[in-house]
């Protein structure tokens, strides 16, 4: 053939390749009508055949149990996502069947994608079998659910109905009026076999109703015996009000339940008491508690308060977590969501929780995120919902909630869709309808209070602690004056201090204070500050409320301007009142505040703490804690005092492991002591009653020591991807804030870029992420820096416009996402039909070029083994980058860049980190030794 022709042959492109997969979607597709994306007027026959199209475009392996059943039998069918579900077939044509799948259970339609792909197969594989089986019905008897009515119907083939059984059914296969279907079941059960067949889907349905008539019993037992004195009246350290224990017996008995009481109510301490009084009943042994991170110590502080009960709080990567789950672990386990996120397996089979408790529980209220989907893969016999606020913008957000709880309170998505919105000519919502049903459809399960609903009940005031954490900054700038501090306690172990070193000592103690709430205070450059976040997070909350207004004190002037700066991002009218302010602007201020229905909050220092009546205000936040609890008391008693009309609920921030933290002992200490011999109130017998100085100095120590490390203190090892770790820990950190995370290589500079995507306030957030990124980039290597970029969505959605207008130009050469979940458990990459056949193109042709370069390096043509040896180098890269799903290299040179060098083993990755023409033997001889191992595995 001459060379001109073979040219030619090889330059044309080879056919297309026809995708089956596609082709398989589209025939299925053309078959199966359904509406347009996007339009909610659903029929049931839509429902169907929607199910009936991802029967067929999703791959299910089916496999029948029983053989000698072709048709009416017991099946197997396995997802790609190795979920393997039971599927019954009980009678083709009046379509009844069962599935162990929870939509079977609630969409009301009678099948589910795994019943249809079941169906599907049999008349594929058994056409004439198939026809038979429709025209004359299962060979066996068919114990089954009543389609309409809560009892047992017999059908298929009666006449088989064992000797036992036929009594227990009327002429037309309906359970006797007589007969309960617990009875029937007890002698169905072991009938079971090739004559008659039960339901798989009976079983599960008797528990359910078991459960609710066991819930309803041991209420009325546990009252009685109550009134009859066999049970104490309270099971906490601490007595509950009256409206608080209907809600722990809400809690206890109704099994999954929520509590929506509006803040200030006390929604943990009464979780708390149902998990105590169910642990009291033995129906509790273990309780997983999830919360936001940040209230993992105000939980950890409650249960030491009303209980006795052990707990755990689980902190660190996958790996330190996992020993934590057990049955043998203690009462309460404290997690985040984060951390159950990527645990949710391992929470079941291990921990295995009888209660599983959502404080903050409008984490889950976005149905389709993937927070919501791994929180409802948990399984326990009880589970408490705590939210102030179960509804905030749209009714599908009570939807996910109740979801949780009982899944067939609103059925399936389509469904409440139809029943409680509104649709227009093209099938979206509105109007929200038929709200009163709602109500109802949700009241067994949710009990919610407000203040004015039992402010007769009420203490005058409640109290709360929460805990913000120290940021990397505000740690930093901590450390100084903490350690002069503690040098100077030291020296007054051994002498009286003179008046220079106590006053050092105060300034010092005073610094430190100044810290926790924000650095501003001394360093005007920074105005990172942990404590706004919360701020905001409790502002939003309470201030939903149209009546209610705010007091917030702050000894620092720096601190209230940093506030003033929140209010006016969030719009939220305010009044100032200092001691730097004339007395006529004071006054005007304060009228303000008083009359003006827009003065939402009333921002104070000490000057305000005192002779000020403001009871139209009914929450206090202490950004800060004076020494003195008189000053606090002050303080609260400008909104806690005679003539309110709310109750009042305090808020203290208080900064983790810091000097404040420390001085809530204090606080606790002094009221005590005044409590008891000013009012005769409080355990005089549990009251320490120390000595001034000397106790001081012992709190003082405390305080400024550190405390020896423990081995959840010791510094971990640097996580092996640390850009993902950097992720995951923006996840825990941010909450519904985080938006996205990639990291991305550019075309014309070393190292990489981490870019985190917030939804706002990224200027606010950008300190913390930026503490974290030093902490895990802590050795960053000028060679090959891994740098941060913190941007809000606004910012991100910008960019993507210019870019797309063509006014700026993205230049790198990859990219990945960062998904955030743990870095030492990654998930597994299932590869696609395409990727695997990609591989499998490429190996030949690595094979080809590995036997090349090794046949010159044994010839000792080291130099000339060189051009074989980079082809075979890059061909190894893409089936890598295959694997991994990250763009391939464009030239050898890249080999030596991240994110391809990343991809090696740690000796061929010290290799190629510095390439040169000719690399000597030995390299040559583990470069091919790399490729060989990546041909083996694929």
């Amino acid at each position: 053939m001459p060379p001109s022709k073979l040219a030619h042959l090889l330059s044309k492109k080879p056919a297309p390749v026809p995708n089956r997969k596609k082709a398989k979607k589209a025939r299925a597709a053309n078959e199966i009508q359904l509406p347009a994306d996007g339009d909610w007027r659903t029929t049931d026959e839509d429902e169907i055949n929607r199910r009936r199209l991802r029967a067929r475009e999703e791959p299910m392996k089916v496999t029948n149990l029983a053989p000698e059943f072709p048709i009416f039998s017991d099946f197997r069918v396995s997802s790609a996502s190795a979920q393997s579900y039971a599927v019954q077939i009980h009678d083709v044509t009046g379509r009844q069947f069962a599935c162990s799948c929870m939509d079977f259970r609630i969409n009301g339609l009678g099948t589910c994608k795994h019943v249809e792909a079941v169906l599907w197969q049999l008349q594929k594989r058994h056409g004439k079998i198939w026809q038979d089986a429709v025209e004359q019905g299962s060979p066996r008897a068919e114990i089954m659910r009543h389609p309409s009515l809560p009892t047992l119907i017999a059908g298929g083939n009666r006449r088989r109905l064992p000797a036992k059984a036929k009594p227990l059914f009327a002429k037309d296969g309906t359970l006797s009026p007589d007969v309960v279907p617990e009875d029937a079941f007890r002698i169905l059960a072991p009938l079971h076999g090739h004559a008659m067949r039960v339901s798989l889907v009976i079983p599960p349905w008797l528990e359910r109703r078991r459960l609710a008539d066991e819930r309803i019993t041991l209420r009325r037992d546990y009252e009685q015996s109550i009134v009859s004195g066999t049970e104490p009246p309270q099971v906490t350290l601490m007595p509950l009000y009256p409206y608080q224990r209907d809600g722990m017996l809400h809690l206890a008995f109704t099994g999954r339940a929520m509590l929506a009481d509006e803040m200030g109510l006390g929604k943990t301490v009464q979780a708390i008491a149902a998990c105590a009084l169910l642990h009291r009943l033995g129906k509790a042994s273990r309780v997983l508690v999830i919360s936001p991170a940040s209230l993992k110590s105000e939980w950890e502080d409650q249960i030491r308060k009303f209980t006795t009960l052990d707990y755990q709080i689980v902190y660190g990567s996958r790996r330190q977590r996992t020993p934590h789950y057990s049955r043998n672990a203690p009462m309460f386990t404290l997690m985040n969501y984060e951390q159950v996120r990527t645990d949710v397996l391992d929470i079941n089979d291990r921990l295995a929780p009888d209660i599983v408790v959502l404080d903050e529980a409008q984490r889950i209220k976005n149905w389709a995120s993937n927070t919501a989907r791994s929180i409802k893969l948990l399984r326990s016999p009880y589970a408490f919902i705590l939210s102030g606020t179960p509804l905030e913008n749209r009714i599908d957000e009570l939807y996910s909630l109740v979801d949780f709880l009982d899944p067939e309170v609103f059925g399936p998505l389509f469904r409440f869709n139809r029943d409680f919105y509104k649709l227009d000519d093209k099938g979206r919502p509105e109007a929200c309808t038929n709200l009163r049903e709602l109500h109802e459809r949700v009241r067994p399960l949710m009990l919610r209070r407000r203040k004015s609903d039992v402010e007769n009940e009420l203490p005058g005031r409640t109290d709360e602690t929460r805990f913000v954490p120290m940021s990397a900054q505000q740690a930093a700038a901590y450390e100084e004056p903490k350690l002069q501090a503690a040098q100077i306690a030291n020296m007054a172990k051994k002498r009286p201090l003179r008046k220079e070193e106590f006053d050092r000592l105060m300034l010092n103690l005073a610094k430190m204070r100044m810290i926790c709430d924000t650095v501003f205070i001394l360093d005007h450059e920074s105005r990172e500050c942990p404590k706004l976040l919360e701020l905001r997070s409790i502002l939003e909350d309470c201030l939903s409320e149209p009546e209610v207004k705010v007091i917030i004190f702050s000894e620092w002037l720096r601190m209230l301007l940093l506030i003033q700066g929140l209010l006016k991002e969030m719009n939220i009218g305010y009044a100032l009142h200092t001691g730097q302010l004339p007395q006529k602007r004071r006054r005007a201020e304060l009228i303000a505040f008083k009359q003006d229905p827009a003065t939402r909050v009333l921002l104070c220092t000490e000057s305000g703490g005192t002779g000020l009546n403001l009871q139209n205000a009914s929450v206090v936040i202490n950004c800060d804690l004076p020494w003195n609890p008189a000053r606090l008391e002050q303080r609260i008693a400008r909104a806690w005092r005679k003539h309110q009309k709310r109750a009042v609920t305090v808020i203290n921030l208080v900064t983790e492991k810091s000097i404040e933290h420390g001085m809530l002992e204090t606080l606790a200490m002094k009221q005590g002591l005044s409590d008891g011999v000013l009012d005769l109130r409080g355990n005089l017998d549990r009251i320490s009653l120390k000595s001034g100085g000397q106790s001081f100095l012992n709190r003082l120590q405390l305080i400024l020591t550190p405390a020896s490390p423990t081995a959840h203190d010791a510094k971990p090892p640097a996580p092996p991807d640390r850009p993902q770790a950097i992720a995951h820990e923006c996840q825990q950190l941010l909450g519904n804030h985080f938006v996205s995370c990639h990291e991305r290589f550019a075309t014309d500079a070393p190292g990489s870029t981490v870019t985190v995507v917030v939804d706002r306030d990224a200027d606010a957030w950008r300190p913390r992420i930026e503490a974290l990124h030093q902490r895990l980039f802590a050795d960053n290597p000028s060679h090959d820096p891994t740098r941060l970029l913190v941007l809000d969505r606004a910012t991100l959605a910008a960019l993507d416009a210019l870019q797309a207008a063509g006014l700026i130009q993205r230049s790198e050469r990859a990219s990945r996402p960062l998904d955030g979940l743990t870095p030492a458990s990654p998930p597994p990459i299932t590869l696609t039909e395409s990727e695997i056949q990609h591989i499998a193109d490429l190996t030949p042709k690595l094979q080809h070029r590995l036997k090349v370069a090794k046949a010159l390096i044994a010839a000792d043509l080291h130099s000339d083994a060189a051009t074989p040896l980079t082809d075979a180098l890059s061909l190894a890269c893409e089936i890598l980058c295959t694997r991994k799903r990250t763009a391939p290299p464009t030239s050898p040179s890249d080999l030596s860049l991240r994110p391809w060098l990343d991809l090696w083993s740690p000796p061929a990755r010290d290799a190629l980190r510095s390439p040169t023409p000719n690399p000597d033997p030995s390299t040559q001889s583990l470069l091919l030794s790399e490729c060989q191992r990546i041909l083996d595995a694929s």
